[in-house]
């Protein structure tokens, strides 16, 4: 990524969310929905089984978008807006992705990047689904994958 980020340009990551791991990040989260910790009430839910906690699937969606560009920008986030479409069970494989869909230039080389995204099971469909807007200061000197900053499973889409 050189210049100015592309309308259109698309990453993303693969995900499985499995259980030990959904399970420890609820409680870091301070999540105790009983949802996400026990077998028997979840199953006698509406979703018949455990289901990975909203702040983690939120997490690792925001996470992409700040470890795509901070390869090659400093970057913040400005706002994001996310939907919660059906669960994501424990277990599930998931594709994590965004969409650049619009970039404006303000002072100093600043970008303000609007992004559309979301966390899709395995069939495609969609879990979660976000908005998000970042802003991407001058690009760094450092040539990519120079700071030692790599996103495990990060690809083009």
């Amino acid at each position: 990524m050189t210049g100015l980020v592309i309308v259109g340009e698309r990453f993303s990551k693969r995900h499985q969310f499995n259980e030990l791991e959904a399970r420890a990040f609820a409680i870091a989260a301070g999540d105790t929905n009983p949802l996400h910790h026990d077998k028997a009430i979840a199953e006698r839910s509406r979703y018949g089984r455990l289901i990975v906690s909203g702040t983690h699937t939120t997490a690792l969606l925001l996470g992409l978008a700040a470890s795509h560009f901070a390869r090659n920008y400093p970057v913040v986030g400005r706002s994001f807006t996310v939907d919660f479409r059906r669960p994501v069970f424990m277990g599930t494989q998931t594709r994590i992705e965004w969409e650049v869909v619009a970039v404006s230039m303000t002072r100093g080389a600043v970008q303000t990047v609007a992004l559309r995204g979301g966390v899709y099971d395995e069939q495609g469909e969609p879990c979660v689904q976000a908005t998000g807007t970042v802003r991407l200061g001058v690009q760094l000197e450092a040539p990519p994958g120079a700071l030692g900053l790599r996103h495990e499973g990060e690809r083009p889409a």
